[in-house]
């Protein structure tokens, strides 16, 4: 039976290849204007190097404590281990003899200079709709940098997953290279702000669910990033769960400094405000505040109401809030000061607990930027509660204050609790 099945899930696995391998040649392919493009020249080196702060580049190819861009960073994913190459100018392990050409091909159609399909871990779906102009001077800028020799490491994947041949069949069924097409019925500043966030921005890659194979889906309503261990929330207008009840100018400061009125980031996007979006100009900041805000929310659904926790949990819960939260927090859970209200809180509200049990854990930390160069924030408790305490503390916050969702169990703190920082 399990050889059938083997056999079953090869043959599969070859038909999508074969089918990719005929899929493969609309691959698309755009000159650039000209040598000059990629010219080692300081205005395009300038662009080059805001354009990868656009992109966070340097976040994903490079190492803790490593060479800027040089790479091997290891990334979990549900597939196995991918390790970032180096994308230094060095000729022996970087990209030194890669071409402007081939550069714009890695991004636009994920390909390597050497033909091999790359893994969408490098957000090559959405890359393909980086401007060939965007893209030389990337390749400019990458090739100002000092070249370093660091050997790039190979990823380990479980098979299938490790094949070409399975990536050509994932490839067909959710990558088509394309190019980024202007609205005309939409103003300048939309499109820009589209233009960002649906391309060198990637932020579906975070802020979009993911099926068993990897594949996105559509829109930006959200998902859980699988094994970071941290929920990716809406960014569509969506009242619930999205940004339909932000101002636009909140979501422009939350972007550029970390916090806004209400509200603050930690885990991964803090680490994207800090090394990314701080660094932007205002106006394009403000541009991608104008698109998120312009997305249609989901459909509406019917939720049922959320079984109450016993009287019994709530009273424990409201105990330990008194013992540990209150004095920052308020006891209405309006929030003191600096520090961010409870009541109406939307990370307390999102049916997936996962972000409110891990700050709790491990403490809520804003990135220090230069709009906010002293963040405050929240020490972690887990050296101080247990899982069942941190479950009931967690159920009294989703439960108080105009918060109606879940109750949390010991067996979820547990889970996020093992799950690493980083």
């Amino acid at each position: 039976m399990t050889r059938r099945l083997l056999f079953l899930a090869g043959a599969v696995l070859a038909a999508l290849a074969i089918a990719a391998m005929f899929a493969w040649p609309r691959a698309q392919f755009v000159a650039a204007a000209s040598p000059d493009a990629w010219a080692a020249t300081s205005a395009n080196i300038a662009r080059g190097a805001y354009l990868a702060r656009a992109g966070d580049c340097m976040a994903c190819h490079t190492a803790r404590g490593g060479a800027p861009y040089a790479g091997g960073r290891r990334m979990e994913t549900p597939f196995g281990t991918l390790a970032t190459p180096n994308i230094t100018p060095d000729r022996a392990t970087g990209i030194g003899k890669w071409s402007a050409d081939d550069f714009w091909n890695a991004l636009h159609n994920g390909a390597s200079r050497d033909g091999r399909l790359l893994y969408p871990a490098f957000p090559y779906t959405n890359y393909t709709k980086v401007s060939r102009a965007d893209a030389d001077a990337l390749f400019a800028y990458l090739r100002s940098l000092p070249p370093r020799q660091v050997q790039n490491h190979g990823h380990a994947l479980r098979f299938p997953y490790d094949s070409q041949l399975a990536l050509a069949g994932w490839r067909l069924l959710y990558f088509k290279p394309g190019v980024f097409e202007q609205d005309a019925q939409r103003g300048a500043q939309w499109n820009r702000g589209a233009y960002l966030v649906e391309g060198l921005g990637h932020c579906s890659a975070c802020h979009s669910a993911r099926n068993r194979l990897g594949g996105p889906d559509d829109g930006l309503g959200g998902g859980l990033i699988p094994t970071v261990g941290w929920y990716a929330p809406s960014l569509t207008s969506d009242s619930e769960a999205g940004l339909g009840k932000w101002q636009e100018d909140h979501i422009v400061q939350l972007l550029r400094t970390g916090v806004a009125p209400g509200a603050g980031v930690t885990g991964p996007m803090a680490e994207v405000v800090a090394q990314s979006l701080q660094h932007l100009n205002e106006g394009d900041v403000r541009s991608m505040a104008v698109y998120l805000k312009s997305l249609p929310g989901g459909p509406v659904q019917t939720r049922t109401a959320a079984p109450r926790a016993s009287e019994q949990v709530l009273e424990e819960g409201g105990r330990l809030y008194r013992q540990h939260c209150v004095a920052c927090h308020g006891a209405r859970g309006e929030g003191l000061g600096p520090y961010p209200a409870l009541a109406g809180n939307r990370a307390l509200s999102l049916e997936e607990p996962v972000n409110a049990i891990r700050v709790v854990l491990n403490g809520g930390f804003a990135p220090a930027t230069a709009g906010n160069p002293r963040p405050y924030g929240m020490p972690p408790f887990s050296h101080v509660l247990d899982d069942a305490q941190v479950a009931t503390l967690v159920t009294y916050l989703r439960a108080s204050w105009g918060n109606a969702a879940q109750p949390v169990t010991g067996a979820q703190v547990n889970r996020y609790r093992a799950v690493p920082l980083d």
